[in-house]
């Protein structure tokens, strides 16, 4: 194995400074199989952090057909070619009657991008609300969303940023119908903002299950005020489903039907080719028409007979393997180890998530619930050094980012949960 030192002077030399790796102790990996992945000196990691291989690392029927595809034929939409006509059917049949077309990207940060520019499309203003956690990409677009690292020249004036939901320590003071109101209040205001601006309101665009902002339990209806409020101004919904999508919360192929909402438009990425680069927007007919008439668009890769291949796999596993149903079951015992591991280790403030994207806010005190980002980063490096890769995020990026590839079963959360219990007695 090449010593990472060497290897981490190569990458610098050759891609550039200040990329980000995983981990304090990056991880070189050379083979991935299911929810397993080893790295150049053959041990063996649980994967319990990457949505990118959604249905497991280089599953052989997603791998099959790539290469079948990739013997047979690649070009791109400017050419007819049923693969994109029977993939995009397929697609739309899992979504509100409304969601009926589709554009296909390589992205989830061109997904967005995209659907930004439908908003615009339809209502004829610029002016965008997402919260003030967020993130949907790095187009120069979708990056003006993010606070988290300022665009060079600084924010457009176009986007206005609400409070990221914490339903740990919510606004309006009580998890209930006044966490939800307050939430609505915040996006009202930010509508009448831009409305009073030469921008004008066009989207509200949030990820339906937080997941950046930390995946916060929200009550059902949580969302039905500021959606309403949104569709009252006339502005779009734009749903990024691409953490909370194609079953990843369990018991619902999309996290904008577990949150109980039908968007405008909704954005895909990441697992939706199992690694190979395929997204998408869905809409209506009519959005996706103003989109076109007002913008001219083509995407080379977008849609090419390979990613469709592809991402039509992905939905024959999620089926024919019942992976929905595998998350909600093993999400539900994954996240009552926590609960038990919680009233082992005070650290344990809050335990949340659904299906297989669940987590533990990690703090230094309970009753504060002061967060404890310090010990989340420690934790999680400790869980490297035991072969257990998993992450943190979240508003004060203490929770622990648990988002396994979706066949994880049982055996595989006990492993996670037993490892998690020595690395936090040993703190």
């Amino acid at each position: 194995m090449t010593a990472n030192a060497t290897l981490l002077a190569r990458r610098e030399r050759l891609l550039g400074r200040n990329m980000s790796t995983f981990y304090q102790d990056p991880v070189q990996l050379v083979r991935g199989e299911g929810v397993w992945l080893w790295d150049a000196d053959g041990r063996k990691y649980l994967d319990c952090y990457n949505n990118v291989p959604h249905v497991g690392h280089c599953h052989p029927r997603v791998v099959e057909a790539i290469a079948r595809q990739a013997s047979t034929l690649n070009t791109h939409t400017r050419y007819l070619h049923e693969g994109i006509l029977d993939y995009v059917e397929r697609l739309t049949a899992t979504f509100d009657k409304s969601l009926d077309t589709a554009i296909m990207t390589c992205t989830g940060s061109e997904a967005n991008d995209v659907a930004l520019r439908m908003a615009q499309a339809v209502t004829g203003k610029t002016g965008v609300i997402a919260t003030d956690f967020t993130y949907h990409g790095n187009t120069a677009a979708v990056s003006q969303l993010s606070i988290r690292m300022p665009p060079v020249g600084g924010y457009g004036g176009h986007v206005r940023h609400v409070p990221a939901p914490d339903s740990y320590r919510p606004l309006g003071g009580t998890p209930g119908e006044a966490f939800a109101e307050a939430f609505a209040a915040e996006v009202g205001e930010a509508i009448a903002s831009l409305q009073e601006s030469p921008f004008g309101f066009s989207a509200l665009i949030i990820c339906p299950f937080f997941a950046n902002e930390g995946f916060p339990d929200l009550p059902p209806g949580f969302l039905d005020k500021t959606v309403a409020a949104v569709r009252k101004a006339g502005g779009l919904v734009i749903a990024d489903e691409v953490q909370p999508g194609f079953g990843r919360t369990g018991g619902h192929m999309w996290g904008h039907q577990r949150a109980g909402f039908v968007p405008d438009v909704v954005t895909l990425g990441k697992p939706m080719g199992n690694g190979h680069p395929v997204g998408g927007v869905v809409a209506n007919a009519d959005t996706l028409d103003a989109f076109r008439k007002a913008f001219r668009y083509f995407n080379t890769f977008g849609g090419n007979p390979v990613s469709c291949a592809a991402a039509m796999a992905v939905l024959d596993v999620i089926k024919d393997e019942k992976l929905i149903e595998n998350a909600r079951t093993v999400g539900v015992y994954a996240k009552d180890g926590l609960k038990r591991l919680a009233d082992k280790h005070d650290i344990i403030g809050d335990v949340r998530g659904s299906g297989l994207f669940f987590g533990a806010e990690l703090v230094l005190d309970r009753s504060e619930k002061t967060p404890a980002a310090d010990i989340a980063t420690k934790v999680v490096n400790e869980m490297r050094e035991r072969g257990v890769l998993m992450g943190k995020l979240g508003i004060h990026q203490c929770a622990t980012k648990i988002r396994p590839p979706m066949p994880f079963s049982k055996g595989n959360a006990d492993l996670m949960l037993s490892t998690l219990d020595d690395v936090l007695s040993g703190l």
